[in-house]
C-alpha cells in the first residue's frame, strides 16, 4: 500500500552496493523525481567481497569489481556526484528538505536523504594520520579499492605479512596473502579466527584449516602497537612486549562511518539509529553497514554485509515511495578462504547448542545447526551450500511469532 507525500527529489550519501541498490529500488518502484548520488570516493560504485580476495590476489583487474557499466548506471538517471564527502548533516533547516555539507563547501538539500556511509576502518597507534604518531611506509588498511590495489602491490615486493584482525575479513586476507607465497601472521584478541562470528566449534576447524595451510596463528592478544626503522615497518608488538617480525602490515577493523553525523542530532550508537522502516527521522533514511535498525525479533541490529546492503534498500526505497514495509530479514553472510566456502544463515548464538545435521566435520563438509532455549538461531555450511539453504526455513520459524503472540522488545 503506497501513502504519504513522495518527496521530489532524494540525495543518497554513499556510493557503495547500499546507496546503489537504493536508487535501482527506487527506479523499480517507478520514483520520477530527482536522484543525487554523493561518494566521498572518486570511483563509481564498486563491490567490495573481492577486494580482500580476487583483487588483492591478482585474480581480478580492479575494473572487474565495477557493480555496474557505464550505459546502467546512465539508465538510472542519478547525478553521481563522486569525490566529495559528507561533512554535516542538517536534519531540520529547510521545511520539508534535510541539507548536507560536503568536504568541497557544497550544500545539498532534498526531500528526502539516504545515509548509506558504510564502515571506515579503525586505524592503529603509528598508522600514517595519527596525531603524535609517524606514518611507517609498509602498513595498510583494507576498506577501498585504491586500500587494495596499493596493499597487492606492497605484498608483490614483500615476504612477511602481520595481519591485524581475527574476524572475517582479516581471515580472508591471511589466506589469500598465503596462497601468494607470503609467510602470513594472523593475530587478533579472540583465541580463535572468526570466534565471534562462527562460536568456538567451528572456529577451532577454520583455525585448523588456516594452520595447515602455513598460517601463522598468533590470538588471544591485543596488540599494542607497530615498531619501525627509518620510517619504514618492521613488526608488530603484541600486548606481552613480544615483537612479530613484518614487511607489511594490514590492519582490519572497521566503525559505522557517522563521524558526519554527529551534529545532526540523530541518535549515534554503534551507527545511524532507526526504527524497523529503517527510518532515523523524518526525511532521513539508513542502509547498508551504517544503519543499525530494529529487528522486530532481533532487536537492535547491524549488519555488515552485501546481502544486507541490497535487501536493506528495499526497504528503504519502499519507505521513500511512502509504502511502510518492516525490515526483519534472516541475517546472512558468506567468506571464501583457501578452497572452503562458509555460509552462515541467522544467528550463532553465543552459548547456543551446536549440532552437526549434515556432512562430518572430519570430511570437510557439514552444517550445523544452532539452538538456543530449543529454539534454533542459525545454521552454518562448511562447504555445503544447497544443504545449507535449505535449513533456512527453520530460522523462519523461530524467528516468526505465533499468532496472537509478539516477539519480546530487544535493545
Amino acid at each position: 500500500m503506497i501513502s504519504g507525500v513522495t518527496p521530489p527529489d532524494v540525495l543518497v550519501v554513499g556510493a557503495s552496493v547500499a546507496g546503489l541498490s537504493t536508487v535501482e529500488a527506487l527506479r523499480r518502484k517507478g520514483y520520477e523525481g530527482k536522484v543525487t548520488v554523493l561518494g566521498d570516493e572518486p570511483h563509481a560504485p564498486y563491490d567490495r567481497p573481492p577486494l580482500s580476495k580476487q583483487v588483492l590476489s591478482g585474480a581480478w583487474e580492479p575494473e572487474r569489481a565495477r557493480l555496474r557499466r557505464h550505459d546502467a548506471l546512465s539508465a538510472l538517471a542519478a547525478d553521481f556526484v563522486l569525490g566529495d564527502a559528507a561533512t554535516a548533516l542538517d536534519v531540520g533547516a529547510d521545511q520539508g528538505s534535510a541539507i548536507v555539507h560536503t568536504a568541497a563547501g557544497r550544500t545539498w538539500s532534498a526531500g528526502a536523504v539516504v545515509v548509506a556511509t558504510g564502515a571506515r576502518p579503525r586505524p592503529l597507534p603509528g598508522m600514517p594520520g595519527m596525531p603524535g604518531m609517524p606514518g611507517l611506509a609498509g602498513v595498510h588498511l583494507l576498506r577501498t579499492l585504491d586500500d587494495a590495489i596499493a596493499l597487492r602491490a606492497n605484498l608483490l615486493t614483500a615476504s612477511r605479512l602481520v595481519v591485524v584482525g581475527d574476524g572475517v575479513l582479516g581471515a580472508e586476507v591471511a589466506a589469500t596473502a598465503t596462497s601468494m607465497g607470503l609467510a602470513v601472521t594472523l593475530t587478533g584478541p579472540q583465541r580463535l579466527p572468526m570466534a565471534g562470528q562462527l562460536g568456538t566449534l567451528v572456529a577451532a576447524r577454520l583455525a585448523a584449516l588456516h594452520t595447515a595451510r602455513g598460517v601463522n596463528l598468533r590470538l588471544g592478544e591485543a596488540v599494542d602497537g607497530l615498531v619501525g626503522e627509518r620510517g619504514t615497518v618492521t613488526g608488530v608488538r603484541l600486548g606481552g612486549g613480544e615483537v612479530i617480525a613484518a614487511d607489511v602490515v594490514v590492519a582490519i577493523g572497521a566503525i559505522p562511518h557517522t563521524s558526519w553525523l554527529e551534529s545532526s542530532g540523530l541518535r549515534l550508537d554503534d551507527g545511524l539509529v532507526c526504527d524497523e522502516h529503517c527510518r532515523a527521522a523524518d526525511r532521513v533514511y539508513a542502509v547498508g553497514d551504517v544503519a543499525r535498525w530494529r529487528h522486530e525479533a532481533l532487536g537492535l541490529s547491524r549488519l555488515e554485509n552485501r546481502t544486507n546492503a541490497t535487501e536493506q534498500a528495499r526497504v528503504v526505497a519502499a519507505g521513500i515511495m511512502g509504502e511502510q514495509l518492516r525490515y526483519a530479514p534472516v541475517p546472512y553472510f558468506w567468506t571464501d578462504q583457501f578452497d572452503v566456502k562458509i555460509q552462515v544463515h541467522g544467528t550463532l548464538a553465543a552459548r547456543a547448542e551446536v549440532t552437526i545435521v549434515d556432512g562430518e566435520i572430519g570430511e570437510g563438509r557439514f552444517v550445523a545447526r544452532y539452538e538456543r532455549d530449543g529454539a534454533v538461531t542459525g545454521v552454518l555450511g562448511w562447504n555445503m551450500p544447497k544443504q545449507t539453504r535449505l535449513r533456512r526455513q527453520e530460522i523462519l520459524d523461530s524467528l516468526t511469532p505465533a499468532p496472537g503472540t509478539s516477539h519480546r522488545e530487544k535493545t
